[in-house]
């Protein structure tokens, strides 16, 4: 158990050197059976709260410095599409319950999450049903705790806003991400640039990008976010190969596998795209070089790629134990114990 009380905050860990927040709760889970593509809505945390703190300790074991906790898509909008808007509060509740307890195990930081609604566009009922949604989370996040809040994968700058809003009104530090489709713009027409600043100007204490791209269509914008602000800057690609022509990784296509459900192999048929630890590595690195302190990876990432940007960052968490090393392998190693004269047993026989 770490004392609270005593545990540098948000700010106080970015100003000491990058922090690593480990993401993409929910593809995990759908991989491991226990969460449906389609909604995404993480009844996991109900159903399973075992399985959600053993991969918050995963996670951690990898070296991420923050457990979020997995209110993502747990908001009122989703609830409501499956029919089960009376779980909201439980729901919520719970998940923050077991973050919070694994944080305190671990000495990691413990987030709040709130994200995309999916249906703000720009009018003013969307903009009150957005707010009461970020309300509600947020509320929650604030009572259990939360070190500070998280306002991820938003396509709008202004839902990004109203997000933003509602955690300071909270008194809480708040990390605000933008998503980037295809084109390299917001959905309300900003570059990233200028949604971050504008962001940041409004109080935000990290801002930057997750989601949609992976890290070679990812880390171009990067570099006039960190131009444009003055503060902390956040990166969390999903591990996937996307390109100039393919940005993002619902518009990646598969030449050998042409015909999955929506024509398209997002959500659930990316394998052939993931990012080795390597190439994670690799963007870690490129990403601090530019000076971005908040780092991540999103839909798609495992344990592994974790530990392999905690790595690439200089540090040795508890699972580089078990880091490859594959000098003792038995065929493609290079220790000279390996040869047969050299073999113990073959001495013997």
């Amino acid at each position: 158990m770490t004392d609270a009380a005593t545990t540098p905050g948000l700010l106080e860990r970015l100003q000491a050197g990058p922090v690593i927040c480990a993401e993409g709760y929910l593809f995990e889970f759908e991989r491991r059976g226990y969460l449906q593509a389609g909604a995404f809505v993480p009844e996991v945390v109900l159903e399973h709260p075992d399985l959600v703190a053993q991969l918050h300790r995963e996670f951690v074991h990898a070296g991420s410095d923050v457990v979020e906790a997995f209110t993502y898509y747990a908001h009122r909008e989703k609830l409501r599409l499956i029919g089960k808007e009376h779980l909201l509060e439980e729901m919520n509740r719970q998940a923050l319950t077991i973050a919070k307890q694994v944080a305190t195990e671990t000495g990691a930081l413990f987030a709040g999450d709130i994200c995309n609604t999916n249906v703000f566009v720009g009018d003013d009922a969307s903009r009150r049903a957005v707010r009461a949604m970020f309300e509600e989370q947020v509320g929650w996040a604030a009572e259990a705790g939360a070190d500070f809040v998280i306002g991820e994968t938003f396509s709008w700058a202004e839902e990004a806003m109203i997000a933003l809003e509602v955690i300071k009104a909270a008194g809480k530090p708040a990390v605000i991400t933008l998503a980037i489709h295809q084109e390299p713009e917001t959905r309300d027409g900003l570059s990233p640039e200028e949604a971050c600043a504008r962001l940041e100007d409004a109080g935000a204490d990290v801002v930057g990008l997750n989601c949609i791209r992976g890290p070679e269509t990812l880390l171009p914008l990067l570099r006039p976010i960190r131009e444009r602000v003055t503060g902390h800057v956040a990166a969390l690609p999903v591990p996937y190969r996307t390109r100039a022509e393919q940005p993002s990784f619902q518009s990646l296509r598969d030449p050998a596998y042409p015909d999955p459900p929506g024509g398209r192999p997002f959500p659930v048929a990316l394998d052939p795209f993931v990012c080795t630890r390597y190439e994670i590595a690799d963007f870690a690195r490129a990403a601090a070089d530019l000076g971005v302190t908040y780092l991540g990876v999103c839909c798609g990432a495992g344990p592994h790629h974790i530990r392999a940007m905690a790595e690439a960052l200089g540090r040795t968490p508890p699972a580089s134990r078990y880091t490859a090393d594959m000098s003792k392998h038995a065929f493609l190693g290079t220790d000279p114990t390996l040869k047969p004269e050299n073999r113990e047993y073959v001495k013997v026989l």
